[in-house]
């Protein structure tokens, strides 16, 4: 089996298309795919100030590698936001890569730690907290996107989501039965713009982690991977599971699980785009469905442990 366009050896193989790929000609496909989903979907637009949620993994460095290279109008502004949860022997290692990722392609990096933020690193909460460390981790994490970036200025956040995890969180919509946190999903997030919520696009929405994990080698973006400790125990991951063994059975079960999706979720936009009003956090502001947001509930209960962990 040798490339389909240029009948030297491979280095990437579609098994449901039985069609091979070279090193530069999977680099130009992986390519010409994340910008043409950028288009399409109009991820990027003149005068956008843009952050890049980036943690040093290869999701977050490959588009963020992309963006810079790729984007030519000098009216967008761009950036990256990493967020240190304080776990050790994993995140400082990814953070001082991505340091010197960005001074070499002259890009502003802005870092924000759960230790300044908080009062507490994440390996310092877990002393304590006996949940699901995903549970509390995700909340405080995309708090402090999502506050950050309006401090900066941002009006778009690109992260790192590929064809995996946005399958992953479908298959954990339908099967918990809540269908209304689907209806924000797709390669642009939200049903509606709000001043409060900083709108979050995918470009690597379309494109398998297999792809994603290739594609950055072969750029020579990172040359090993490392997976988050706290992450085994998680629904997510178990879902993961799942989903990589259905695929090796049947090839193609994620991009189907995603295409019928998308067709549906122009009507779940619909149904849903009457939601209730969105409040504001009594403690710091930040828009939330409650009195409080779910993020100041764990630093009083959780952190400062000021009252009796319940209802989390």
């Amino acid at each position: 089996m040798v490339c389909k366009f240029c009948n030297i050896n491979p280095v990437f193989r579609f098994n449901s298309s039985n069609i091979s790929l070279c090193k530069k000609c999977f680099i130009k496909y992986f390519e010409r795919k994340v910008l043409k989903t950028m288009r399409l979907y109009k991820l990027v637009k003149k005068n956008d100030n843009i952050a890049i949620a980036a943690s040093g993994g290869k999701d977050s460095t490959v588009i963020l590698y992309i963006l810079n290279t790729f984007i030519k109008d000098r009216t967008v502004k761009l950036q990256a936001i990493a967020i240190d949860e304080g776990i050790h022997d994993y995140r400082n290692k990814s953070l001082e890569f991505l340091k010197n990722f960005c001074k070499k392609n002259n890009i502003k990096l802005n870092i924000y730690s759960y230790k300044k933020e908080f009062g507490k690193s994440l390996d310092e909460i877990l002393k304590t907290y006996k949940g699901i460390p995903c549970s509390i981790c995700g909340v405080l994490r995309r708090y402090l996107l999502n506050k950050k970036s309006k401090e900066l200025g941002v009006n778009k956040l690109v992260t790192g989501h590929n064809l995996d995890d946005e399958s992953q969180s479908v298959f954990m919509n339908y099967s918990r039965n809540t269908l209304k946190l689907s209806s924000r999903m797709g390669p642009i997030t939200g049903i509606k713009i709000h001043k409060n919520f900083i709108q979050r696009v995918k470009p690597l929405y379309f494109m398998s982690e297999k792809e994603v994990t290739t594609y950055a080698f072969l750029k020579g973006l990172l040359t090993k991977f490392s997976e988050c400790p706290n992450d085994t125990d998680s629904y997510r991951a178990q879902v993961r599971d799942l989903l990589n063994d259905l695929e090796a059975k049947y090839e193609g079960s994620k991009n189907g699980l995603i295409s019928s999706f998308l067709e549906i979720l122009p009507l779940l936009k619909e149904k849903y785009k009457s939601l209730p009003e969105i409040k504001t956090c009594k403690v710091c502001d930040e828009p939330c469905s409650q009195e409080i947001c779910q993020a100041c509930k764990y630093v009083e209960e959780v952190i400062k442990n000021n009252k009796v962990n319940v209802n989390l």
